[in-house]
Order: C-alpha cells, then structure tokens, then sequence
C-alpha cells in the first residue's frame, strides 16, 4: 500500500498502543455457506477493535461513528460512507488521475468513477475560438495575409 510517510508513522502509533488483535470470524472468502450450514471459521487479526479487543460490530459501530464525527465537526447528517466521497473528492481536487480515484475506493471500472465524481475534475481551460486562432496563425505565417479579429 502506497502511505504517506505522516499517515505511516500515526498507523504505527496505533499499532504500538493497540497490538492487533486475533479474533475468530467466519471464512466467507470462499462465498457464504449453504443454508442451514454453519460457516467455516479462521483467525484474523484486526487493527481495529472495541475496548475488549472484540471485532466491532453494527450498533458499537454507530455509536463510535458519532462520537468520531463529532470531534471532527462533521455534521450530524455525515455517515461513514460520506468519508468515502470526501476522500474521493480530496483526490481529485489535489490533482489525482481518474485511474487512481478508481483504484483507490477500488471501483470495478473506471466507469463507475468517472459517472460519480465527474463534475468534480477540474475543467480545462478551453478555447473557444480554437479553430479561427489556427486560421490566423497560419494566415500570418504565409502571406502576411490577416484575418479580421
């Protein structure tokens, strides 16, 4: 994964105060199970968990998402998914390429991106008068003949 030094060293940090921790899931890499079939389990480490180390599930999730939202100054309306179009947008109004937004929020095609964030790309600076300034440079560059401006 390509970090930024600074994001880096606070991921670290975190590692440091808060090792890993081994929790047993249910594997779903394979697809889900048949019904009436329980899942097979394996264990993983999760960088992020609740204070007893336990995976964070639905509810724990929302209620640690508005008191991070909050300190944040986000407002109320702003879910987690609203973090995912900022980063989005911070690409894109830093100057990424569309290739990298879609390969960032790991979108299936660049497609998808592209109908998304669009109208967040900057506009090129265009010439509308493309066409007569070429008739004028080439008039110029031949018989001292000029078009009316």
């Amino acid at each position: 994964m390509d970090l930024d030094d600074h994001v880096a060293l606070v991921l670290a940090e975190h590692v440091r105060k808060y090792p890993p921790a081994l929790v047993e899931l249910p594997d779903i890499t394979a697809g889900t199970p048949d019904p009436g079939k329980p899942a097979k389990r394996r264990a993983v480490s999760l960088l992020f968990t609740d204070e007893q180390g336990k995976p964070i599930h639905d509810q724990r999730w929302s209620d640690l998402w508005r008191g991070w939202r909050k300190a944040a100054g986000w407002p109320e309306d702003g879910t987690f998914h609203s973090l995912r179009h900022y980063f989005a947008t911070r690409l894109i109004t830093s100057g990424a390429d569309p290739t990298d937004v879609q390969n960032a929020l790991r979108h299936s095609s660049l497609r998808i991106t592209l109908e998304t964030y669009v109208h967040w790309w900057p506009k090129k600076n265009r010439r509308r008068n493309i066409v007569s300034t070429a008739l004028r440079e080439a008039a110029g560059n031949r018989s001292g003949i000029t078009i009316p401006g």
